[in-house]
């Protein structure tokens, strides 16, 4: 069943927030007066609390029923075990009733028990031992009336922070230094297919900027040193779906597919994915796009129908054999500008971010911020970051076409 709750403090009726419980046949009335607690956020749980009944029966404690049996301004007929007594058992579905926590702060709430049954597996995942708020709405009120941590009821506020928090910032907590990723070994680790090499390469370092180049590597890693490449993949995996950026859900499920030993999904072609993302981005202004071979992975420009300007490419007709050519038209250097300005944005100190915003405004930005970035001394993580993104975008392309790089 479910109990839904709206409230008041005193004579302060029902500006409160409210809250829907699931509760099961075997919870007692002091299971829901914890939950009720739990949800309202009350640390402080020393005072008296009672539920009263629409027939006038109040569910508390025996000591506590005994005390107040006739002051009530009405005769209680029956007191109830808050301990034993099972909601399910008194209570039907419509019925309202009363929790009252704090006989002396009043903190009242209004309780209906749901019209329907829920299952709980359904609506909450699980099969709670105990009363569960699943769902709410409204602010809640600290128990004493604190504003602050250190409100005493007669101190004016503090005053509001000149800056913001580093929290907001991306500063805060501050991070361990951990030092960057050597690309270049990661590549030649890759190059010559030395496991031992790239997971040396890999392990101990910031790797969350260059998470498709070290992509890469693994399934490489994992045929050569599978137990001690296993926990660097599941971190990529994990990295890659927090990250959640272009094409990083496309190489965790096919990480998560090595790792298995289960087959990529889709048409698996052995594609240059830097040649693809250089080509995909380039100038507008040069032919308007390619073909990747399916058969070898190359790229290449759409000029290969051309036979004066492609030679060995010359006795490639496309038209002849469609299937063996997957054509991408150039998108320019829109996403490019966008990588420098979440470049820029990642940036923790207020100057440099200031200046590296100034400098992709108007025309040459691309040139001004290249000049920026190498005079910061930022050109290794720029190239690192923009390469990792447009890796993805591409690895992103081809996953649109049904297409996975093996």
């Amino acid at each position: 069943m479910t109990v839904e709750l709206l409230g008041g403090r005193g004579e302060e009726l029902w500006p409160w927030p409210g809250r829907v419980f699931a509760v099961g046949p075997s919870h007692t009335f002091l299971d829901l007066a914890n939950a009720i607690n739990d949800a309202f956020a009350r640390w402080d749980r020393s005072h008296l609390s009672m539920f009263t009944l629409a027939d006038g029966r109040v569910v508390t404690d025996t000591e506590t029923g005994d005390e107040m049996t006739g002051s009530l301004g009405g005769p209680i007929t029956e007191t109830v075990d808050i301990e034993s007594a099972k909601i399910a058992r008194l209570l039907r579905p419509g019925a309202e009733f009363q929790f009252t926590f704090d006989l002396g702060d009043d903190w009242i709430h209004r309780c209906v028990i749901g019209d329907e049954k829920v299952d709980p597996l359904t609506v909450l995942g699980i099969t709670p031992g105990k009363p569960l708020p699943y769902w709410g709405w409204g602010n809640i009120p600290d128990q004493y009336g604190r504003r602050w941590a250190d409100d005493d009821g007669q101190s004016r506020a503090p005053r509001r922070p000149n800056g913001p928090h580093p929290m907001l910032l991306h500063a805060w907590p501050g991070r361990a230094s951990v030092p960057p990723l050597e690309v270049a070994e990661v590549r030649a680790a890759i190059a010559t297919a030395d496991a031992d090499r790239f997971l040396a390469a890999v392990r101990g370092r910031d790797v969350d900027d260059v998470l498709h180049q070290v992509g890469a590597g693994l399934p490489m890693a994992l045929h050569q040193r599978r137990q001690a490449a296993e926990a660097v993949a599941v971190s990529i995996i994990n990295r890659l779906t927090w990250r959640a950026g272009a094409g990083d859900e496309v190489l965790a499920q096919d990480l998560l597919a090595c790792l298995r030993g289960e087959p990529l999904t889709g048409r698996v072609v052995p594609v240059d994915l830097e040649m693809l993302g250089t080509e995909l981005e380039g100038d507008l202004t040069m032919s308007g796009g390619g073909y990747v071979d399916l058969r070898t992975g190359e790229v290449v420009d759409e000029g290969i129908t051309d036979p004066a300007m492609v030679g060995q490419h010359a006795a490639v007709d496309v038209e002849e054999e469609p299937d063996r050519w997957l054509r991408f038209d150039r998108t320019g250097s829109r996403d490019g500008w966008q990588d420098m300005a979440a470049f820029a944005q990642r940036q923790h100190d207020p100057a440099l971010r200031e200046r590296l915003e100034r400098a992709i405004e108007g025309k040459g930005a691309f040139g001004r911020f290249r000049d920026l970035v190498h005079q910061e001394s930022l050109a290794d993580q720029w190239y690192a970051f923009s390469t990792d993104r447009q890796l993805g975008r591409a690895r992103e392309f081809l996953a649109d076409q049904g297409i996975r790089v093996g």
